[in-house]
Formats: C-alpha cells, sequence, structure tokens
C-alpha cells in the first residue's frame, strides 16, 4: 500500500511542564477548558483532549507526578524536563503533532533514523503502536510528526469532548523550510503544517472556536 494511503493527522500536541500550566495555556489562548483525558500508566504521563473536527483532536500532555517509571523513555521528549520548561518559556508550547500510519513498519523502514522504533502499548495488553526515538526525543525536534498505528481500532471520537473547536489551518516556522517541506511531501500527510522559514521550530493553529478564530502556539 502506497504511503499517500496511510498517514493522516491524528492528533496535535501541546507539551507541558504540567497538565495545569497546559490547561491555563489553552484556556487562554482559545477561551476553552479542555477536559481531562486519561492517565498512560504504562508512559508515566497523563493528559487533556479536545476534539478539532474531522477526527483530528488537540492533546495536551504531561508527566505524571504520580506516574511509575516506564521502565524506558517517555514519549514526547517528556523526560528532558529542562527541555520541556526552557520551550515553554520560549512559548513554544504546541510542540508537537502525530499522524496515523496504517502499516507503521513500511514508514519506519523508509526513514529508520528519524522516528525511532514501534513500541506497543500499552505494555501489557498492546492495542497500538507508536514510534518513540531511543532517547525519547521528539522526531527531528518535533519538526517531523511521531507516528501511530491504530492496529484497526482508532480513537473513538465519542470519548474525546466536543466543545466546538475546529482546527481551520496550522503552520510551522523551521529554518530549512525547503528540505522539510520536501520531506514531509514525501511521507503524503494528508493535513501538514504550512512549513515557513523561522529562526526556530514554532507552530501555530489558527482554531474556529464558539467565540470566534482563535490561535495556538
Amino acid at each position: 500500500m502506497p504511503l499517500r494511503d496511510m498517514l493522516k493527522l491524528d492528533h496535535i500536541t501541546v507539551i507541558a511542564p504540567t497538565l495545569a500550566d497546559g490547561v491555563a495555556h489553552v484556556r487562554d489562548c482559545l477561551g476553552i477548558e479542555v477536559p481531562f483525558g486519561t492517565r498512560h500508566d504504562y508512559m508515566g504521563t497523563h493528559n487533556h483532549r479536545l476534539q478539532l473536527g474531522g477526527s483530528v483532536y488537540l492533546e495536551i500532555v504531561a508527566r505524571d507526578p504520580m506516574g511509575s517509571d516506564p521502565g524506558r523513555p517517555r514519549w514526547f521528549g517528556l523526560d528532558d524536563q529542562d527541555k520541556v520548561r526552557t520551550d515553554w518559556s520560549e512559548g513554544r508550547r504546541l510542540r508537537g503533532w502525530v499522524a496515523n500510519a496504517e502499516n507503521l513498519a513500511s514508514v519506519l523502514s523508509s526513514h529508520p533514523t528519524v522516528f525511532g522504533e514501534e513500541v506497543s502499548l500499552p505494555t501489557e495488553e498492546p492495542a497500538f503502536g507508536f514510534t518513540i526515538p531511543p532517547d525519547g526525543a521528539l522526531p527531528l525536534d518535533g519538526a517531523a510528526p511521531s507516528i501511530i498505528d491504530h492496529r484497526g481500532d482508532p480513537t473513538s471520537m465519542a470519548v474525546i469532548p466536543d466543545l466546538g473547536a475546529r482546527l481551520h489551518s496550522w503552520s510551522l516556522e523551521h529554518p530549512e523550510p525547503v528540505a522539510l517541506a520536501a520531506f514531509l511531501n514525501a511521507l503524503c500527510i494528508d493535513r501538514p503544517p504550512k512549513i515557513i522559514k523561522g529562526p526556530q521550530i514554532r507552530y501555530r493553529a489558527r482554531i474556529e472556536t464558539p467565540t470566534g478564530m482563535k490561535e495556538l502556539t
């Protein structure tokens, strides 16, 4: 199956020092209080989630202070709390994204050094595969998506609150926009960010809310 038939935008992610920080930031940007989602006992993290339309959602994720050590690097670079806090203080809070692949092995074989390895999760009763680099860092420092394989059971939007927010468009500033755009185009993701030249990685998402168009950064 060609890549263009396999990769779809799954969710965009605010990576926060704490969940409270993340929820407050999204509330300030969008005027929406994002409800709690779930605890990832197998990763030592937890999240809040919000539907954005078209089977895409927003995730706010942080390390769970009450969580256990997963025994391996956490996803979204959350083991490196110094970097998480530095990015946060620089206003780089919408920091990662996830694309859905129907054949994760094919993606990994084409780009073995970018995405890391497929990790089957949850650990005891695996339901999906997720790519995590050996050190847990974001792929290409967040310029490339993490890849998820739902293994035939996609995330149920029914369990994610729908408060009327809809992703209108999103962009990514990057110091090498031409090379990055070529890489993402080769992945054939259905809704990649618009790539703009900038001094460092910085995402912006325009989101339609019940009170008007807002920007999440």
